[in-house]
């Protein structure tokens, strides 16, 4: 039995979250009445309506369960809606009039770079004497990886089932691969000690990096949502909606130089990645950490400057996903190979 399959207790509400339906904009002001007025709705809470703090951060404080001021991409959660029913909540949620005047935004990771906006200092990983390697070298190779991101997909859809006990007491059934943070974060949200919160996985329909940091989202607001109300809230993302609001794997773009010897041996190696990080940091810094380590892969290279930039756009804020930076990685040093190995006119076994 997976969460959404529990048997429901009485009184429980299904809920909805309230996505900004532009990447970066100024929001001016919440317009709830329309949808307050709807069969079945319940509560409407926003970023006013926490107790606690509006922090739902893994590593890095600054990242919001709710917009407060500035919405910084399509699908950024501003607020969450409770109705007796899911296909109510979402009606409503839909209802919630949002005046959010419209910013510049920035969508491509090259032109992040270019304007130094970063969510997080860059990294690098360095070994021998590039310069040198480069100077001693027959031959030297340029070129260009673009590497795709990825979503989940996993077939359990991002959900939290939050009861109320007492004395501020909050169970939250989460289908989440870190149940501490869920704990931790909910209790910070609702302002309790987090010994009053409760947190039970027993399993997941998917997960692969997707449910690391973010559960802590739909955690919040659902139990946020069963604190005002009384009563149990279950949130369960539409397939849609979790595509636009939850984080993929890290889309890359690595530019790159090699040089080799007359055997066809790499003397030096510099690459460049610019990480597509989304709007705030999430996990972005160990991806990038892993993705530099991982650029090697098998080989030795005597002299290497690998360095990686967390670009900072107004997409979602991407996370953990399987392989979690290695995969970019070891793709960019094998299209380094094969491109050695075409351009050079060496058989691609023997120059591996």
């Amino acid at each position: 039995a997976y969460i959404d399959d529990m048997h429901e207790l009485p009184g429980t509400l299904h809920a909805a979250l309230i996505l900004s339906p532009v990447a970066h904009g100024r929001l001016k002001s919440v317009d709830m009445s329309a949808a307050l007025a709807m069969p079945g709705v319940i509560r409407i809470v926003l970023a006013k309506d926490i107790p606690g703090h509006n922090e739902v951060g893994p590593i890095l404080h600054g990242e919001l369960l709710f917009a407060q001021d500035i919405v910084d991409f399509r699908g950024c959660v501003i607020g969450a809606v409770a109705a007796e029913t899911m296909a109510q909540a979402v009606k409503a949620a839909h209802a919630v009039k949002l005046d959010i005047e419209p910013l510049s935004a920035v969508l491509d990771v090259e032109a992040a770079h270019a304007a130094k906006s970063y969510v997080q200092p860059s990294q690098t990983v360095a070994e021998g004497d590039v310069a040198a390697g480069f100077a001693a070298a027959v031959r030297i190779f340029t070129g260009k990886q673009i590497i795709g991101g990825q979503d989940h997909f996993y077939l359990e859809t991002h959900i939290a089932y939050a009861i109320p006990g007492e004395d501020d007491d909050m169970l939250v059934h989460s289908s989440t691969q870190h149940p501490t943070e869920v704990q931790h974060h909910v209790a910070g949200v609702l302002g309790v000690p987090a010994s009053k919160v409760e947190c039970q996985i027993r399993r997941m329909g998917g997960g692969f990096g997707g449910k690391e940091s973010q559960p802590t989202i739909i955690a919040a607001a659902a139990a946020l949502l069963a604190k005002y109300t009384r009563r149990p809230v279950k949130l369960r993302l539409r397939r849609r909606d979790d595509m636009t609001a939850t984080g993929k794997r890290h889309h890359m773009v690595a530019n790159w130089k090699a040089g080799i010897d007359s055997k066809g041996r790499i003397t030096a190696l510099d690459v460049e990645y610019l990480a597509g990080a989304g709007n705030t940091p999430d996990l972005t810094g160990p991806v990038i950490a892993r993705a530099l380590c991982h650029t090697d892969n098998a080989y030795f290279i005597p002299n290497a400057h690998f360095i990686g930039h967390a670009c900072k756009t107004n997409t979602v804020s991407n996370t953990a996903f399987r392989g979690f930076g290695g995969p970019q990685g070891v793709i960019t040093i094998e299209a380094i190979m094969d491109t050695i190995a075409r351009e050079a006119g060496i058989d691609p076994n023997e120059l591996r």
